[in-house]
């Protein structure tokens, strides 16, 4: 008797989906065990990794670092398929934090000892909160930094209560910590260094600038944001690979294409956008099938040979159905989908029934934020000998000395540099509402902000005359900008938030949620203490927002795919089927 294949369908062909059809398609027998399909909704692979081009230089709309090469999956990938030299212009980034030019909203290029202690605060609260105590000691011999950081958590944590501990409400205590001990040290806030030098800025003023520059950096690593929302307790669940973070030469997608090079064609199908997933969480004694009905024996096997329990329905109005079907979406679709299941009582939604109330809350309560990358090119007709690696210090949106013409969504980013040096390519970061904002302004809208932001900053540089980085001057005049008008010819940015088939970045723990709900995130279903359950795993769950210690990055979505493919294939090795 020859016993069917399992059908194996995955949903999504980035990171995580490729990985898992790699694994199964590669492992030993499964070429004849298995019936494997990808299907994607998007016209390309890759998923949340979009490898791309702007100026004759490779830049990475999505994805673009591999964090930490010691022990990662995919540096070792990269390694092997030699991606990580090229002989074409790349986003690498090159610039180091000797050759940070930080600037005040004004045109004042801050001196290393006002933006220092401030930087070196941040890096050592941000160190506490993710439990790497050996290296705050190893830094900071006096325990200065440490003891700051210890009464920050002992005040917010009791300022919390019962809601949850935010990483935001930490680091605020910490900035009032270090300006406690200051002011127990007798410096005055006006002191020297400052008054005079630095138009309406104080020394106050300038520390919480650059304080709110280092938080919104901040934001475009978690894709919180807001801090305040970002849980504090898993930030010291949240593992880091050791030594230095890269990007890769050839571009992210050469991991993707590498991935999916070992499968046939044909089996990843583009275009194939899943609108709902039929499954079955419970025995029936009958399962209508193509418009029959098919029994089912009590033990939960099928009296057809061609049952399968789960049926997926297509955007074109196609179905296919399948033994196993491992669901790759982003977290963004997964909470899209919880919104529109049940609603009104229907079956409207994308999981038919609902998901269980346990992934449903999971999905609902950890956090799903927005990051964009902008790429400017500079004007063929402005002349430069390297634009700076520039972080932006700006004065409270609400201050009466603030340049009135910025606009709102540029003070909520802290760097714009090239993206290599001598590169004409600049790149600035944003998160949150201000991504949100960047993907429905016109190209127009942005080139006039950037460049008033840009030409304001360095209103009295000399960078463009071949100075190298700019020039501080005092008693600068805000309407001198003009003079050094720092002109751009062409945008391009991502828009992860409104695309429908992510609905924004990357995972965060928000508050509320934990490093709990990163696991329930990863359960199959239907779960295996169900004994009613019929079929088992009949959908599993992979993707970055399903690793609990690796969320929001390539590597937790690889570590993922690998996890549900052995899953599948220790079930099936487990209960000893093969084809004859």
């Amino acid at each position: 008797m020859v016993v069917k294949k399992p059908r194996i369908v995955i949903i999504g062909a980035g990171m995580a989906g490729l990985t898992a059809a790699n694994k199964l398609y590669t492992a030993t027998a499964s070429k004849d065990l298995f019936e494997l399909c990808v299907v994607e909704g998007g016209t390309r692979i890759g998923g949340r990794i979009n490898t791309s081009e702007f100026g004759g230089d490779r830049i990475e709309m999505g994805a673009t670092w591999i964090h930490g090469i010691g022990g990662s999956p995919i540096h070792k990938i990269a390694q092997e398929i030699h991606s990580l030299h090229s002989d074409q212009p790349w986003e690498c980034m090159d610039g180091d934090s000797e050759e940070l030019t930080t600037v005040a909203e004004g045109g004042f290029q801050l001196q290393p000892s006002i933006v220092d202690p401030v930087t070196k605060l941040f890096k050592h609260l941000m160190d506490y909160s993710q439990g790497k105590m050996k290296l705050l000691t190893e830094e900071d011999n006096t325990g200065y930094y440490h003891n700051l950081a210890a009464k920050a958590f002992t005040k917010s944590k009791a300022k919390s209560g019962s809601g949850g501990l935010s990483v935001g409400s930490f680091l605020r205590e910490g900035l009032d910590a270090y300006w406690d001990s200051v002011m127990k040290k007798g410096h005055d806030d006006d002191d020297d260094e400052v008054k005079g030098y630095y138009g309406n800025w104080t020394r106050k003023l300038l520390e919480e600038a650059i304080f709110a520059m280092h938080e919104n950096t901040q934001r475009t690593y978690t894709s919180a944001g807001d801090l305040m929302n970002l849980d504090y307790r898993a930030e010291s669940e949240y593992i880091m690979f050791p030594d230095e973070e890269i990007t890769i030469a050839k571009g992210y997608l050469s991991i993707i294409e590498h991935l999916a090079s070992v499968l046939p064609p044909g089996l990843v199908q583009l275009g194939r956008k899943v609108t709902k997933i039929e499954w079955q969480p419970q025995k029936q004694r009958d399962i209508d099938e193509g418009g029959r009905k098919v029994c089912v024996e009590n033990g939960g096997s099928c009296c057809s040979s061609s049952f399968r329990p789960v049926k997926l329905h297509f955007s074109d109005g196609s179905a296919m159905s399948a033994d196993h079907v491992i669901v790759t979406v982003s977290l963004g679709v997964l909470k899209a989908a919880i919104r529109d299941d049940g609603k009104d009582g229907s079956d409207s939604g994308m999981f038919c029934p609902p998901l269980p109330p346990s992934k449903a809350e999971a999905i609902s309560r950890l956090g799903f934020g927005v990051v964009n990358k902008l790429f400017m090119q500079l004007s063929p007709t402005q002349h430069h000998k390297g634009f700076p690696f520039l972080q932006m210090a700006f004065h409270s949106p609400h201050s009466d000395f603030r340049h009135k013409k910025i606009p709102w969504w540029m003070r909520r980013t802290a760097t714009l540099f090239p993206i290599y040096s001598n590169s004409r390519v600049l790149l600035s970061w944003f998160a949150g509402e201000e991504a949100l904002a960047l993907e429905s302004l016109k190209d127009e809208d942005i080139i006039n902000g950037v460049s008033t932001t840009v030409s304001s900053l360095l209103s009295h540089s000399h960078w463009q005359n071949g100075s190298g980085s700019p020039k501080l001057c005092n008693n600068s005049s805000e309407g001198r900008y003009q003079e050094n008008e720092v002109r751009f010819s062409s945008v391009l940015k991502s828009k992860w938030g409104t695309d429908p088939l992510f609905l924004g970045s990357y995972s965060y723990v928000a508050v509320g949620s934990c490093g709990d709900d990163l696991d329930t995130m990863a359960e199959p279903l239907p779960k295996d203490s169900n004994s009613h359950s019929s079929y088992r795993l009949q959908i599993l769950f992979a993707g970055e927002a399903t690793h609990r210690t690796h969320y929001s990055t390539t590597h937790g979505a690889y570590f993922s795919g690998l996890r549900e493919a052995n899953r599948l294939l220790q079930h099936y090795h487990c209960v000893g089927i093969y084809n004859n």
